[in-house]
């Protein structure tokens, strides 16, 4: 095990000296704990990859508590035990930064990007510098909290936060709870500086940040408005033990005050840091000009949603730190650096009320009405609020002023109520007790949280059924849309899916905007669904529970219908991926005799009910002959089961497990343990982005 290595201090040989070997010895022990600890502590905290267990590692932390209770004396305050917590502080101290704790300015698009860019080549050449060499570094902006840390040959000893950027509040007990932050370094050549100023950002990820909301709201607390505010409530506590409570974090970014060492450029400031121990964010890039600077920009502007933590932009910065020397400030901004900034992911406004759509499966799926507001560059005037039971558990209430999150292309979601806004007009939600559309009394199953009409003849289930249908994940029947499905149903032309293949150009062309070519379009449209693969007609009858990647497994060992109506449901539950529930709802479903003719309906129409073989690898020519994947998690664009598809016609192999055998893993949004087996096995893990560069390749 490689751990950091120090010489005794001072106060260690003066122990030694005077208490002779046993203290010595307990000393050296201690030491050895701590470098154990800490080393642990970096391969947890920074690196994300723990070489012991939790309990292991509660072992050894154990021990070097023990031993420093026995031995009060030999405690300093770099130990990891000094991480947690004291008593209450009675109020925040002031720090004067060495260095001022500059802000950024910003750049909204493109365009003002390249018009700071032209001011600092004017700049220098008015200098009589270069600047078409110019190179740049592109840093994730994290919407945290600005902190200093100083730390004296190795050791940390004062922590403060931004404050008006000359001087900030000591928050020296808070920060030293936060694991990320190392409570002494070293460096891994030369001796360490006398004085480092490490600047970074703290924050609270997305995960925690909601575990810590609804915690609040299950105390009947004021909930947080975004992880920022979070971030810095959790910081600015005078009671550190909150703080040691609330899994903060760290990305460091740069130095401020530096004696006894230099660095050439921003690129060796950031690979000292993460030397040495710091936590210094891998999506970092280097950019060679502009142009890329840009195309890192907007990667992270359409990435963002896929990361833990809350970025708002991207800081820019000039690489070569004589030329940032140079280029100077412009009051409190430094001219060679500035932010580009993303539109707002979250937002507050008004829940004005909580409507219900009907599903296709008869579930009453409430959703938000907004006063409108502008997320993420889009005006939002609904959102999604999941069910009944989430709205309780977040308390959210008609008349609330709420948070609205929208990041990428993700429906817009109500994250929290901000509770202390509240006037006392504010109404609970209660569902309601009979299908706001047939107006059946609803239902709800034991055990589940869903409220359903139970009512298969429901106009909105039937037209949800029919949208699901013609989707593009199941037949894709192109020209088909909602506003298209809402008419046919709307003139009794079509009630079920299958009444789909018996429509007539004429009936279209009844349809108002509908003439003969775009009648005709539909039709072929339609046509061409029949020959869709047995899967997605699978996955298109809306079985509950049966999503796309399940049909895939279910068609792969029952590849018929007539051997999927045969199969009992024992057989069903033993489909790896498929389990007893999902087992349960497709035998359910099959043996339903109006659902049965209705598949008869389907087969006598001409819809595939039986899987064509798959020859795998037949196309030998193929960018990704001979090569096996492994899809996990939900991706941006393709289904699974389309990228299935397209893999198994560019002459790969997909399957469902991990093995050392397999060649890539393509992960998505949540992509599960499959993910761990892989990096265990150190198969390539691989995006949605790169595999479709390799489906483009020529071989």
């Amino acid at each position: 095990m490689k751990g950091r290595v120090r010489a005794m201090g001072d106060d260690e040989k003066k122990v030694s000296e005077r208490d002779g070997p046993v203290a010595a010895d307990v000393a050296a022990q201690l030491e050895e704990l701590r470098r154990h600890i800490r080393h642990h502590e970096y391969r947890y905290y920074v690196l994300d990859s723990p070489e012991i267990s939790d309990a292991e590692y509660d072992d050894l932390y154990r021990r070097l508590l023990d031993l420093e209770a026995e031995h009060p004396e030999l405690v300093t305050p770099e130990s990891p035990t000094q991480r947690v917590g004291g008593e209450p502080l009675p109020g925040f101290g002031q720090v004067r930064h060495r260095e001022p704790m500059l802000s950024l300015s910003n750049a909204r698009n493109t365009e003002e990007l390249r018009a700071w860019h032209l001011r600092l080549k004017r700049f220098l050449e008015q200098q009589g510098h270069p600047a078409e060499d110019m190179t740049f570094v592109c840093e994730p902006k994290i919407d945290g909290l600005a902190v200093s840390l100083t730390y004296e040959e190795g050791s940390f000893r004062v922590g403060a936060t931004r404050g008006n950027g000359l001087v900030g509040e000591d928050v020296t007990a808070n920060l030293r709870t936060v694991g990320a932050i190392p409570l002494r370094f070293e460096a891994l050549s030369g001796a360490n500086p006398l004085a480092l100023e490490v600047r970074g950002e703290v924050y609270l990820p997305l995960g925690a940040f909601a575990a810590l909301n609804e915690s609040r709201i299950a105390a009947g607390e004021p909930t947080f408005a975004n992880p920022r505010n979070a971030a810095a409530g959790s910081l600015r506590q005078l009671d550190p033990r909150i703080t040691a409570s609330r899994p903060l974090s760290m990305w460091c970014y740069g130095v401020g005050y530096c004696e006894g060492l230099s660095f050439a450029s921003q690129w060796d400031v950031l690979c000292y840091l993460r030397e040495c121990g710091f936590r210094v964010n891998p999506a970092v890039r280097r950019a060679a000009d502009l142009e890329e600077v840009i195309a890192v920009c907007r990667q992270w502007e359409q990435e963002r949603a896929e990361l833990d933590y809350d970025i708002d932009g991207v800081v820019v910065k000039v690489d070569d730190r004589a030329t940032q020397t140079l280029l100077g400030n412009v009051g409190r901004d430094p001219r060679w650096a500035i932010a580009y900034k993303f539109a707002p992911s979250t937002a507050q406004t008004v829940l004005r009320d909580i409507g219900i759509n009907v599903g296709r499966t008869g579930t009453l799926n409430p959703f938000a009405i907004l006063d409108p507001v502008e997320v993420g560059g889009v005006t939002v005037g609904m959102a999604t609020l999941h069910n009944e039971e989430d709205i309780h558990r977040k308390d959210l209430r008609i008349g609330d002023t709420v948070v609205v999150q929208r990041a990428g292309d993700v429906i817009p979601q109500v994250v929290a109520p901000l509770t202390d806004l509240r006037s006392g007009a504010e109404r609970p939600f209660r569902m309601p007790e009979a299908c706001p559309v047939c107006h059946t009394p609803v239902v709800r199953a034991e055990g589940e949280v869903a409220v359903r009409c139970p009512n298969r003849e429901c106009p909105a289930r039937l037209v949800e059924a029919l949208r699901h249908f013609v989707g593009r994940p199941a037949m894709d029947i192109e020209g088909v849309g909602e506003k298209l499905v809402q008419k046919l149903f709307e003139r009794g032309l079509v009630r079920e899916p299958a009444d789909l293949y018996t429509l007539e150009p004429s009936d279209l062309q009844a349809l108002p905007g509908f003439k003969e070519r775009s009648a005709h379009n539909v039709m072929t449209a339609i046509e061409a669904s029949k020959s869709r693969p047995f899967a997605r007609v699978l996955f298109a009858l809306g079985i509950p529970h049966v999503g796309a990647q399940t049909a895939e497994l279910l068609v792969r060992r029952f590849p018929s219908m007539e051997s999927l109506q045969e199969a009992s449901q024992g057989e069903l539950a033993s489909v790896e991926g498929v389990g007893p529930i999902i087992a349960e709802s497709v035998a359910v479903y099959l043996r339903d005799e109006a659902n049965r003719r209705h598949i008869d309906r389907l087969a006598q129409a001409g819809v595939a009910t039986r899987e064509r073989p798959v020859k795998t690898g037949q196309n030998k020519a193929g960018p990704l002959a001979g090569r096996t994947f492994v899809i996990t998690g939900t991706l941006p664009v393709f289904s699974r089961v389309e990228a299935s598809r397209l893999i198994e016609e560019a002459g790969g192999r997909v399957t469902g497990s991990v093995s050392s055998k397999s060649d890539y893993v393509v992960a998505g949004h949540d992509p599960g343990s499959k993910l761990e087996k892989a990096e265990k096995l150190g198969v390539p893990v691989i995006d949605e982005q790169e595999l479709r560069r390799m489906l483009r390749q020529r071989t």
